[in-house]
Formats: C-alpha cells, sequence, structure tokens
C-alpha cells in the first residue's frame, strides 16, 4: 500500500508540477501531507514506525543519493571562483546557526547541552529546493542564487560531521570512541576521493571506451562502488558521498555532465519518499505531544538563529539590503535536517523522541513557510534594473541578426 500510496501522489506531483512552479504549491509540501493524511495518525494506509527497516534504510540511500549529487554540483572549481559571499555564509553562517539553535533549545526548550547542540547540528544545513521560485528566477540577483545554492550544496556535507560526533556524545561516555569515529570520518573521505579519481583514470586508458548511452551509468557505478565499500570498511558513508561527488565534479567534467539530470531525477525521487515516510510519522496525537516551549522554540530557530547568523556572516560585505534579508530569510531546512533527525530517531538516545518531535515541528513550519513564499519574495525583484551587460549582448545581438532597432527575443 505504502507504493501504491507513493506512486499516485508522484503521478498528483508531475501532474501538478509546472503550476507549482508559478504559484505557492509546493511539490515537498505535497509529499508532507501525503504522508501525515495516509499515515497512521489519519488514514493508515502508510504503516511505519520509526524503528522500522523501511525509515532507516531509505533514510541512509536517501542521503547518500544527496550528497552526493550535492557534491557534484561543488567541485573546487566552483568553489575557487565563487567563494566570497558562500565562504562567508559557510564559515561564519553555519556555525553561528547551530550555535544559535543550540542556545534556544538549552533555554527554551530545556534540552541538555549534548542535546541541545545536536539539534543544532540537525537544523543548521539548509536546502534551495524549498526556495526553487528564488534560486530559479533570472531576475534575481546572480550572485544571490549562487550563494544560496554553493551554500546549500555544501552545507550538508559540513554538517554531518557534527552530528555524527554529537550524536556519538549524546549517546553517552561508555560508547564514546572518538578514535574510531574519527578514523570512521577519514575512511569515508579517502574512499569518497580514491574510488572516483581510479575510475575516471580508467575510463581514459586506451584501453576502454565508454558507450554514449551508458556514461550516466559511470557516476552510478562509482556511487554503488563507494556505497559498497563504505560498508564493508565502515567508513562513513555519507562523507564518502560528498567526498565523491566533489571529486567526479573536480576531476570528470564529463562524467558530471553525463549523470547530472539522471542523478537529479534518482536523488529527487528518494527526497519524495523520504518525505512522504517523514510525513507519515506526524499524526495529530504527535503534534499534540509538542509543549508550548517546543512551538517557542521552532519559531525562534526560524526566524531568529539564520537570519541573525547571516546577519553577522555579512558584516562588511557588499551584499545589497534587500539581498541580505533574502539570503536571511531563505534558509530553510529540508530534507538534510529530515534524514538527520530520522537518524537521530533510529540511535536509541535518551532524547531521541523530544529532539525528534522539535526537529520534525521545525521542518514542517519551514516547509510551509519557505517553499509558500519563495515565489511572492522572487517577484520583488522583479522591477530590479536590467544590467548594463544584457543591454550590450543585446545589441550585439541585433546587429548580427539585422533585426532593426529592437530585438524580438530580448
Amino acid at each position: 500500500m505504502t507504493l501504491l500510496v507513493f506512486a499516485g501522489v508522484l503521478l498528483l506531483a508531475v501532474l501538478v508540477s509546472a503550476l507549482a512552479k508559478r504559484t505557492i504549491l509546493s511539490t515537498a509540501v505535497l509529499f508532507l501531507v501525503a504522508g501525515f493524511v495516509f499515515g497512521d495518525g489519519a488514514l493508515g494506509f502508510v504503516p511505519v514506525e520509526p524503528e522500522s527497516s523501511l525509515v532507516s534504510s531509505l533514510a541512509e540511500l536517501a542521503l547518500f543519493a544527496v550528497l552526493f549529487t550535492d557534491g557534484m554540483r561543488v567541485g573546487w572549481g566552483d568553489l575557487r571562483t565563487a567563494w566570497r559571499l558562500p565562504g562567508r555564509a559557510l564559515g561564519w553562517g553555519l556555525p553561528l546557526t547551530l550555535v544559535i539553535t543550540a542556545l534556544f533549545a538549552r533555554f527554551v526548550a530545556g534540552l541538555d547541552w549534548p542535546s541541545a547542540l545536536l539539534i543544532g547540528a540537525v537544523l543548521a544545513p539548509t536546502d534551495p529546493v524549498f526556495a526553487a521560485a528564488l534560486v530559479g528566477n533570472e531576475q534575481v540577483p546572480g550572485r544571490l542564487r549562487q550563494l544560496l545554492n554553493v551554500e546549500s550544496g555544501v552545507n550538508d556535507g559540513l554538517a554531518l560531521p557534527f552530528v555524527v560526533v554529537l550524536l556519538a556524545v549524546a549517546s553517552g561516555s561508555r560508547n564514546l570512541h572518538l578514535g574510531q569515529l574519527a578514523g570512521e570520518l577519514v575512511l569515508g573521505i579517502v574512499i569518497g576521493v580514491a574510488v572516483p579519481w581510479v575510475a575516471i583514470r580508467l575510463e581514459r586508458l586506451r584501453w576502454f571506451s565508454v558507450a554514449p548511452s551508458y556514461a550516466p551509468l559511470n557516476a552510478v557505478a562509482i556511487g554503488l562502488l563507494v556505497l559498497a565499500l563504505g560498508r564493508f570498511t565502515h567508513g562513513n558513508l555519507f562523507l564518502a558521498a560528498f567526498a565523491a561527488g566533489i571529486t567526479v565534479a573536480t576531476i570528470g567534467e564529463t562524467q558530471r555532465a553525463a549523470f547530472e539530470e539522471f542523478g537529479e531525477l534518482v536523488a529527487e525521487l528518494l527526497k519524495l519518499a523520504a518525505l512522504l515516510v517523514f510525513g507519515a510519522l506526524i499524526s495529530p496525537a504527535f503534534i499534540a505531544e509538542i509543549s508550548v516551549t517546543g512551538w517557542l522554540f521552532a519559531i525562534l530557530a526560524l526566524m531568529v538563529a539564520r537570519p541573525v547568523a547571516l546577519w553577522v556572516s555579512f558584516l562588511g560585505g557588499k551584499l545589497g539590503m534587500r539581498e541580505q534579508l533574502a539570503a536571511m530569510w531563505f534558509g530553510p531546512k529540508g530534507f538534510a535536517s529530515v534524514v538527520y533527525g530520522l537518524l537521530v530517531l533510529a540511535s536509541g538516545i535518551a532524547s531521541a523522541n523530544e529532539i525528534f518531535h522539535l526537529v520534525a515541528l521545525t521542518i514542517v513550519l519551514s516547509i510551509l513557510a519557505h517553499s509558500s513564499t519563495d515565489i511572492l519574495i522572487a517577484r520583488t525583484f522583479d522591477d530590479e534594473p536590467t544590467p548594463a551587460w544584457r543591454d550590450r549582448l543585446h545589441a550585439v545581438r541585433r546587429k548580427i541578426t539585422g533585426r532593426g532597432t529592437r530585438d524580438p527575443a530580448a
């Protein structure tokens, strides 16, 4: 029945996808609401439990795919050419968001320090999917779109070590083996760099030749091999995925281009499936269990933590006020936070249930708020003057095409 529900909601999402890009409708909200409606709390067609293998397996695969494709979007060359604003957001904004969120969790929600820092790490990453109208609108200044894209593509992977370490700390000192944990993290990075490097070098040897129809499968094979080796050696799967994506983007531009569209579709399918399961875990009774201080924490985490952190990060920068306000608001808690929350829930730590309730509420409020306001705020940039370089480009086009004084395509 779960598969039937997913297939039906996926078809509906495809049918309304064009409408969703022009309005406040969001496919992410659609899957989240569908999970809520068809879950045990309502109709009961998607019966999932936090400790079920479906939740843990889907969370693992989805996060692996997302980190792999995220890494492919931000090769070292991309970071070198566009590091100033994203560097501020990542170097200052990410840790400040973590710390401010942890302070709210400690002094508003009443969590202990390990749990408070853990929830700060879980909620620190952002997701541009829930601000698609802003990121995809060419009228929005390019540096703002680039900032949001690069930041959200990198911060999932940067937040991961904090989540892993703080989850180990929150589990108690008897289960904390920092040497072993560090070894798993380092091994994951080594696997993520070595496997694609060897695979791409092999492809370039004269003895091998990849058929065009098989080109997208090259990155798939690399990803699967990284996943298998990570599981076999107990290296950290998620850091391995992120490192592998960055390595492919850095040294394998052909492989990156061949895999891009196919990889995005696979990652999107797994994302939507995880959102459906995530929504099914949330019921009216689940919401009722959240205290007033929990609601206050979620609101402060959205309305204060990210804006304050980004405001501090951009002090002395050259980002315009309108762009800065948009960047401060569009820090949606997206898919990485969903999966990190599921990992915490499945960990069995003493505060897992309380953390998951707070994380779930914050993510739901974020999805509803950010995915319904992106189109509205994107429209505020429609009155931006046309850049001079674009006018010059149109003038050159008119001269080349001989279309007179006005280019209809301009």
